[in-house]
């Protein structure tokens, strides 16, 4: 049946943030003016791990993955000619959520706007950075804490804000179950509003659970990422009304926002990704019940590097002709009484509460961490593994791999580069801030931050005078680190090897002959430089070389290309693998190279993984990497024949 009136639509979202202030703030206006109808900011690794823009981590990553923000000047500069007021910004930002939130509240104040009025989400969930992300700055226990810390303060101030955004998008993207998406987001949930509870009234404290909102994932199976969504619903509705007593339907509502999936889009056949957008958002859209209440979407080309803005233009047409053109929104819920949906639904609820027992009897979320870890590298190996046998067909990728080349990505401007003087205009527009402030009143702020942060009173007020007074980024990340720690997050890749060895016999032989001829086990360590977390694919090929019978090094993410070189003498590596997915790999493979000529390991041959368009690619080469690997090269074991190729084995090539 019709509905009686047509729905509103959900929120119309692109992700953007690129090169500087000024640039992000053109492109925001631009997508405003083509219909966008809320804001979603991506930052730079230096502004999410804490750094300024000059900091020696921030190399080379400056502009690369968002927008760089170290003061209230680039957060007046993004938002010029934007009235916050009548905005809707979505802030993904994690361990540095306290600090750009008081950025974004110093800049309403200076446009005179009323903060009671803002609305908008500050990501705030640092569990799925130790799980996915790796943009923490320090341990779980401070890190949960300044989640409950921004929480409480908006409720007094900001009642309007939503001061965290659960975000199970990236525990799918490495490597999630729907079973596990479900549980480790509504685990997250439960250690935030178990934390919250001692900070507020408990006649305001329903109103709190209604403020928790998701970020949710959709993958191409789009029947049971639906049926997912439908289960989220009734979960929360369920936690809230049993674990937390919230009698008002509208606290235990599931308010959800989405990316839909970035990990299955195919760098073979680009174009066949406008299908797998679509039916995504197919499956957070259908069902009134269980509707988003703002969607993003990836660009067709996102698999090849930073789309344009036309690109995004596309994406967001998608949205608009599904609310506007399409009878979609006249309608009551389409799947309620379907039995297979309803039997599907309830299959997931089962084995998302059995996971939710499991780490609740772990002392919850942040007592599970090392757990959930393992357990995502496993899921992940596992569905790696289906699309290597062809147990899980991706079209263009391991079937139907012929096609006409796609006119789409002929040319040289098929994608957009980061401006390279960008980094450089960034550091110089530091300096002279810095220089433009009052030393002393940046010195008293960032002293009462330490003394809040050190006694356990709320971290925004102190935040928001710092932000005031003129701090920066490094300088609020400098206090953060010096006063709880620093802090390395689990790996997930056991040392032992895994049982799944299966069809691996003809490698291990090869490493076995190989690491006799050497005269030790052949050593292949796995680096991650710069500031890039992304560790899926470093953790695979890892977890796939040990399996094989290598003797691996991976110590994580953050590494310094100084560090990178010391581990790889330490260990006695016969290959290195390098992985960046953050777009710096030109100037953080340059300065490896030169760190292992230095330190007399130039014979180490060198391989290179990441997002790398065809042009870096020979440059990679010519520098003297010996392999590069972009998300086409999907079968681990050809990867795996290279290495022990390298280090001086020999490996039957298939037929």
């Amino acid at each position: 049946m019709p509905a009686a009136t047509r729905d509103r639509p959900w929120l119309f979202r692109t992700y953007a943030g690129h090169s500087t202030a000024q640039a992000s703030n053109a492109l925001y206006r631009a997508n405003l003016a083509k219909g966008q109808t809320g804001l979603s900011v991506a930052f730079d690794l230096p502004t999410q791990t804490g750094h300024d823009s000059d900091h020696p981590l921030a190399r080379g990553e400056v502009g690369k993955v968002g927008v760089p923000v170290c003061h209230l000047g680039d957060m007046r500069a993004l938002f010029q000619g934007i009235p916050l007021e009548r905005m809707n910004t979505s802030m993904t930002i994690n361990a540095t959520a306290p600090w750009l939130l008081a950025l974004y509240v110093a800049l309403a104040e200076e446009q005179g706007a009323d903060i009671a009025v803002l609305q908008g989400t500050v990501q705030n969930d640092i569990i799925k950075e130790y799980l996915s992300r790796g943009t923490y700055i320090c341990p779980p226990e401070p890190s949960l804490r300044m989640i409950t810390d921004v929480a409480a303060w908006t409720r007094a101030q900001m009642p309007k804000w939503n001061p965290m955004n659960v975000c199970s998008y990236h525990l799918q993207e490495a490597g999630a179950t729907p079973e596990q998406e479900l549980a480790y987001a509504l685990a997250t949930a439960t250690a935030v509003l178990d934390d919250l509870r001692a900070k507020v009234p408990a006649e305001d404290f329903p109103a709190m659970v209604g403020r928790i909102s998701f970020f949710v994932n959709a993958g191409i199976r789009f029947v049971t990422e639906m049926c997912k969504m439908r289960a989220f619903t009734e979960l929360w509705d369920e936690i809230a009304r049993t674990r937390y007593g919230v009698e008002d339907p509208k606290y235990r509502r599931f308010r959800y926002g989405v990316q839909v999936n970035s990990l299955g889009l195919s760098e073979q056949q680009p174009e066949n990704n406008v299908y797998r957008i679509l039916l995504e958002m197919l499956a957070v859209t259908l069902s009134k019940n269980a509707r988003a209440r703002a969607v993003q979407l990836p660009a067709w080309n996102e698999a090849l590097g930073l789309p344009r803005p036309w690109d995004q233009q596309w994406s967001l047409r998608m949205q608009q002709i599904l609310a506007y053109e399409t009878d979609l929104l006249e309608y009551d819920d389409l799947f309620d009484g379907n039995p297979a949906v309803e039997r599907k639904v309830a299959a997931l609820k089962e084995a998302a509460r059995a996971e939710l027992a499991r780490i609740d009897a772990m002392g919850g979320a942040v007592g599970a961490i090392e757990h959930m870890k393992s357990r995502l590298v496993e899921s992940n190996a596992e569905r790696i593994a289906r699309i290597e046998s062809g147990e899980t067909v991706v079209v263009g990728v391991n079937r139907w791999q012929e096609g006409e080349p796609s006119p789409l990505t002929a040319g040289e401007e098929t994608i957009m580069t980061a401006d390279p003087g960008a980094e450089a205009d960034q550091i110089a527009r530091l300096v002279a801030w810095r220089e433009s402030r009052d030393e002393a009143a940046v010195g008293r702020a960032l002293a009462a931050l330490r003394e809040a942060a050190a006694s356990g009173a709320n971290i925004m007020p102190p935040s928001i005078e710092a932000a005031r007074a003129g701090a920066t980024t490094g300088e609020w990340g400098e206090v953060i680190r010096s006063v709880f720690g620093r802090y390395r997050a689990p790996t997930g890749v056991a040392r032992a090897p895994s049982n799944r060895t299966e069809g691996l016999e003809e490698l291990r032989a090869a490493v076995d002959a190989a690491s006799d001829r050497l005269g030790r086990r052949l050593s292949f360590l796995v680096g991650k430089p710069g500031l890039d977390g992304h560790s899926n694919g470093a953790e695979q090929i890892a977890a796939r070389a040990r399996d094989c019978g290598m003797k691996i090094t991976y110590e994580g993410i953050r590494q310094t290309p100084e560090e990178i070189v010391a581990a790889a003498r330490h260990a006695g590596a016969h290959v290195i693998g390098l992985s960046i997915l953050s777009g710096s790999h030109l100037p953080l493979v340059r300065e490896t190279l030169e760190g292992l000529r230095g330190a007399g390991l130039a014979h180490v041959p060198v391989v290179v993984g990441g997002i790398i368009p065809e042009g870096d690619v020979r440059k990679l080469r010519a520098m003297g990497v010996a392999r590069v690997y972009t998300p086409s090269d999907f079968r681990l074991d050809r990867i795996m024949q290279d290495i022990v190729s390298l280090a001086g084995g020999k490996v039957r090539q298939p037929a």
